[in-house]
């Protein structure tokens, strides 16, 4: 059931996240879900990945690069799910920051 809740959370975070910024555009619910789960299944296996290949710039970043790796991760679902287009980098940057605030708040209400 969290599973469900999650990614109904996280389309939910797409769908306004497109609203607000310009470059980022989901056409429809399904679209939306399917880049949800997309997103979730990603974040799960391949953002580790990606976390322990760059350490060492994470580490000299002081942690910025996260930002870097999660946009990657948004442009990279959106590269392959038709429906849900980004329109460059920056945009994936917003846009991926603002589904995390907009996740985070809407899960903490839910529990």
């Amino acid at each position: 059931m969290k599973i469900i809740s999650n990614i109904l959370v996280t389309a939910f975070a797409l769908v306004v996240t497109a609203y607000l910024i310009p470059g980022i555009e989901v056409v429809g619910i399904y679209a939306a879900l399917i880049a949800a789960l997309i997103l979730g299944i990603l974040n799960v296996i391949v953002k580790p990945l990606l976390i322990i290949l760059t350490l060492p710039i994470t580490i000299l970043t002081l942690g910025l690069f996260m930002f870097v790796i999660n946009a990657s991760l948004f442009m990279f679902a959106a590269s392959f799910i038709e429906g849900f287009s980004v329109d460059g980098f920056l945009v994936a940057l917003l846009g991926s920051l603002i589904v995390s605030i907009i996740s985070a708040v809407t899960n903490n209400f839910l529990e």
